[in-house]
């Protein structure tokens, strides 16, 4: 929940108010004018005395609503509170408005609107009574978007009308908010998976248990550091002063590759093949940060979200609400690279072991899915669903033809040793999920039956 902070009004002290004011006037201040200088005009012309009057009269009300509004002068302070601040995809969020007077003496009436994005709906308009000295108005509406992003709230807008309605001043505050539309993300079942016994139960309760005070690396002395920590072991056998850093256990790793290239997706819109990507990677880091995995969030551009830890791995216990914001964030405007490979992805992922990879690719021709099987050789293991715009677009392309290609590079991932998903429309990421973990367990007995036979078993799975 987040709060716009305090914004407040003067009316009447602004430089050209009165000209501000006359531009004002509504259609019946304006008819009210002209018609009082006709009136005034034809009057003379004709020598009539009584017309003459009326037309000064006709004039001279609107100039005098315009006058009265000019010179009325008080403070109206605005706050503006989201709640939630951010959202997924499809879920509404409340805003909050309140408007206090803080001046000295009751306010006119008052129209109160609100700038939003057209995609989160019509802007919102409230009519708002006499406002007493001190006293305070709160209204609330609520917003809506399908489209993830980032959507700036504000800055607020107050309409002043005199009781005749022949004028009406427009003042805005400064302050604003911004609603993040974050992807849907779904819960995804506990499948037990190649690479995740570090993170997980048992295995990474003894990694904590192992960790303690004794576990120690040497770094040089910091302005600033505690002498008590100083290891004059190291520090006699580097020759300067060296202190004590415990060494922090070693957590599992996981990155979440998202294909973003706009050669690899048709179509748009929420139920399109890239929305869906991007909600898989959201549901996969999210699941993974609960599960205890230090995640890093990498595109095929090679950019990854900055993270506090070593590699840009992020998603520490106390840090993984904290990490998924961030993550959630990008992933909240994110928007198709006009790369065509798959190579600086590749590039990042070459310097070692990275723990488990979960992929989410769109089309893959033969050369990226060439590619993306060399990237499961530099990972502890890995899982791919892949995305295929024949399945979510009627195209062109025969479909005999479209599917068998599909096969084909599927084919290449699992014998390259990944667990390859086909993704169709219209099923969530969770029955994928499970059914990426069955084949992980089948091709893991395939390897311990083979090995029994004293014969050498292909996996299909993650090794």
């Amino acid at each position: 929940m987040t709060a716009g902070g305090p914004a407040a009004m003067d009316d009447g002290d602004e430089k050209g108010g009165l000209r501000a004011a006359l531009g004002g006037l509504t259609t019946r201040g304006r008819s009210f004018l002209a018609a009082g200088i006709a009136a005034a005009i034809c009057a003379y012309v004709l020598g009539q005395a009584d017309l003459l009057r009326v037309g000064l009269l006709l004039t001279a009300l609107p100039l005098v609503c315009v006058a009265v509004l000019v010179r009325t002068r008080y403070r109206v302070a605005g706050t503006r509170r989201l709640t939630p601040s951010r959202v997924p995809a499809g879920t509404e969020a409340r805003v909050h408005l309140r408007m206090e007077n803080v001046s000295r003496m009751p306010t006119g009436l008052l129209m109160l609107q609100d700038r939003v994005p057209y995609v989160l709906g019509p802007r919102p308009r409230f009519v708002l009574d006499r406002v007493e000295t001190g006293g305070r108005r709160e209204v609330s509406y609520r917003v809506r978007s399908d489209l993830r992003g980032r959507y700036p709230l504000g800055p607020l807008q107050l309409r002043l009308s005199d009781p005749f309605g022949m004028c009406e001043l427009t003042r805005s505050f400064s302050a604003y908010d911004t609603l993040v539309v974050i992807p849907r993300t779904e819960p995804l079942p506990p499948v037990r998976l190649a690479g995740e016994a570090p993170g997980y139960g048992e295995g990474r309760q003894r990694s904590l248990a192992l960790a303690g005070d004794d576990d120690v690396i040497p770094r040089g002395y910091r302005h600033g550091d505690d002498l008590r920590r100083v290891h004059w072991r190291s520090t006699a056998r580097y020759g300067e002063l060296m202190v004590r850093r415990e060494e922090q256990p070693q957590r599992a790793r996981c990155t979440v590759l998202l294909d973003t290239r706009r050669i690899a997706y048709q179509g748009a819109g929420p139920d399109s093949a890239f929305e869906w990507a991007v909600s898989g990677a959201a549901s996969a880091l999210t699941h993974m940060l609960e599960r205890g995995f230090a995640v890093r969030l990498l595109t095929d551009d090679g950019n990854a979200v900055p993270g506090e830890g070593e590699g840009g791995f992020a998603g520490s216990t106390h840090e993984s609400a904290d990490s998924a914001g961030l993550m959630l964030d990008t992933l909240a405007v994110v928007d198709h690279s006009d790369g065509g490979g798959l190579s600086r992805a590749y590039d990042v992922l070459r310097g070692g072991n990275e723990g488990l990879l979960v992929a989410f690719f769109g089309d893959l021709d033969e050369e990226q899915a060439a590619v993306a099987a060399r990237m499961r050789q530099r990972s502890g293991g890995a899982v791919a669903f892949v995305l295929d715009s024949a399945d979510w677009v009627q195209g062109d392309v025969p479909r005999a033809a479209a599917r068998e290609a599909s096969e084909r590079r599927l084919r290449l991932l699992r014998e390259s040793g990944w667990t390859a998903v086909a993704v169709a429309p219209g099923t969530g990421l969770a029955r994928y999920w499970q059914q990426a973990g069955h084949q992980d367990v089948a091709a893991q007995s395939a390897d311990i039956g083979g090995a029994a036979d004293g014969t050498t078993g292909f996996s299909g799975g993650w090794s």
